[in-house]
């Protein structure tokens, strides 16, 4: 299938690891221009770079005026924006232990960088006329879990808010959706200080018993791969879903059961 993403320009945030740099090498792939905002590059996202296709930009989206600079390495021209970047702390001491210090620096990472980026982005994309905004949200938005209670907080936030501008900016014609993995095999859960240490270390387990006992909670046994994200990333960032908008996807495998 044809996604028609050829010379179309797109922003990725958190694009150099994980979901994002899958989603970045994704629309590589499909003919486009990214500009990969992320804190630091990474080798793979090197990569992409050197072969011209990828534009890397230093930031750190936390803080308020990062995501102007962003955007505006896209160069006036925004067809695509994929609102990835996020991080999700577990806290294994419970919800008195979580300090308005931990809830701010989860709303700022999770919620209010990618109001920034639309603050930033929305402009752009009203003056070229329109575009498609993809978020990358979480089941915990729906799923809420005291396990990271703050992130599925922020998500359930930042899901509302993609609604609510699906609403207000149809007539502009820029599309808002929202994609929500459950665990997927990237270093949030896998790596070192990811989910799956923290929580082993808290019950006196292995990282492995807890990768197994999530992977058991759904019904395909297994993670989601980044690279299964981003092809769904892609198809609604396509004009393949031209009349999508205001819709959420989950893709976890039937962790959270629909019908």
């Amino acid at each position: 299938m044809d996604l028609q993403l050829d010379d179309k320009t797109a922003v990725v945030t958190g694009a150099s690891r994980g979901i994002g740099l899958a989603i970045t090498r994704a629309l590589v792939r499909e003919g486009a221009r990214v500009v990969a905002g992320a804190r630091t590059s990474s080798d793979d996202l090197d990569e992409l770079v050197a072969a011209g296709a990828v534009t890397f930009v230093a930031v750190d989206l936390a803080k308020p005026e990062a995501a102007a600079t962003l955007v505006s390495a896209a160069g006036g021209r925004l067809d695509v924006l994929v609102n990835n970047v996020g991080h999700a702390p577990a806290r294994t001491q419970g919800f008195l232990a979580i300090t308005d210090e931990q809830w701010q620096q989860s709303l700022e990472l999770n919620l209010l960088s990618a109001v920034r980026v639309l603050r930033s982005a929305v402009p752009v994309m009203i003056t070229g006329g329109g575009g498609s905004v993809v978020t990358v949200a979480s089941v915990n938005a729906v799923l809420p879990d005291p396990a990271v209670l703050d992130y599925g907080a922020a998500k359930a936030a930042l899901a509302n808010t993609s609604k609510a501008l699906s609403k207000e900016l149809a007539p502009a014609g820029i599309r808002f959706n929202t994609v929500s993995p459950g665990p997927v095999s990237t270093a949030l859960w896998l790596g070192e200080g990811g989910v799956a240490q923290t929580f082993a270390a808290a019950a006196g387990s292995t990282p492995q018993d807890v990768v197994d006992q999530a992977a058991r909670q759904s019904p395909t046994g297994r993670f989601t791969t980044p690279e299964e994200v981003a092809d769904l990333v892609l198809l609604l960032a396509s004009e393949r879903s031209a009349n999508v908008t205001g819709a959420d996807f989950t893709i976890d495998g039937g962790l959270v059961p629909t019908w």
